[in-house]
């Protein structure tokens, strides 16, 4: 019971599985119920830890299951079996439609999106304004979020999350898109929870990223956790890839 203080994640025999539908079936198909659906599996049989304040950089190749892996955490999906437990508030920026409503505004998914992360109303309103600053996004912020391109839909999303105050931090570099400058603002701002006893997640094809903000590595593989350790485990990954090249 004592190693659980520390804990911040912990995942248990986690395994997700997908039904695929192919082509739309023929009417025999829909009565016999074959011949169209395929089973996929993306995770498979994960069991993970990772103390507070670890600050972990996730590799793998495209389809590996790193961003299923990241969605099973959060709890944006529900794992097929095994059992996620977290031990915080946690808060991430994974799927720029998770959360938000197309025909709100840019303040009306601000107090939303905050209290699907669980924020209280009061901690947002006290927040507000400086997820608004941080964003950047002027009078859009009266706008429905359907107007908004997707680099302003990261700056909103990742405002909100960043000042959630999160215990633990998700960040997916597949949707860490935008201009230089905002990214800049991004760093500095994943820096401070750097320096703070946060958790930090974050999957990037971009190492020099990873190796600058990480310090523990995650090789996820075909569904399955092949390494975890020092930043070795992604050399041995990109060993890998070039051989396969």
């Amino acid at each position: 019971m004592k190693k659980k203080v520390n804990l911040s994640i912990e995942l248990k025999n986690v395994t997700k599985k997908y039904t695929i539908s192919h082509e739309k079936p023929t009417f025999i198909e829909n009565i016999l119920k074959r011949g169209y659906k395929e089973k996929f599996t993306a995770l498979k049989k994960i069991s993970l830890k990772i103390n507070k304040g670890e600050k972990i950089g996730i590799v793998g190749s495209n389809g590996a299951g790193k961003t299923t892996l990241l969605k099973v955490i959060t709890g944006i999906t529900e794992p097929t079996s095994g059992k996620v437990s977290l031990f915080g508030k946690i808060s991430s920026l994974i799927d720029l439609e998770a959360g938000f409503h197309p025909d709100l505004t840019g303040e009306e998914n601000i107090f939303i999106n905050g209290m699907l992360i669980g924020m209280k109303k009061s901690e947002i309103k006290k927040s507000y304004k400086k997820i608004v600053e941080f964003a950047e996004l002027g009078s859009f912020i009266d706008a429905p979020l359907y107007t908004y391109s997707q680099g302003m839909k990261l700056r909103l999303g990742f405002s909100v999350a960043a000042f959630s105050d999160p215990d633990i931090f998700i960040l997916d570099e597949g949707i860490y898109v935008g201009d230089d400058y905002f990214q800049a603002k991004c760093d500095k701002k994943i820096n401070e929870f750097l320096k703070q006893n946060k958790t930090i997640i974050l999957v990037s094809h971009w190492l020099p990223f990873l190796k600058s903000h990480a310090k523990r590595f995650i090789w996820v593989d075909k569904g399955r956790i092949r390494e975890d350790g020092k930043y070795k485990v992604v050399k041995n990954y990109l060993n890998s890839k070039n051989k396969k090249n």
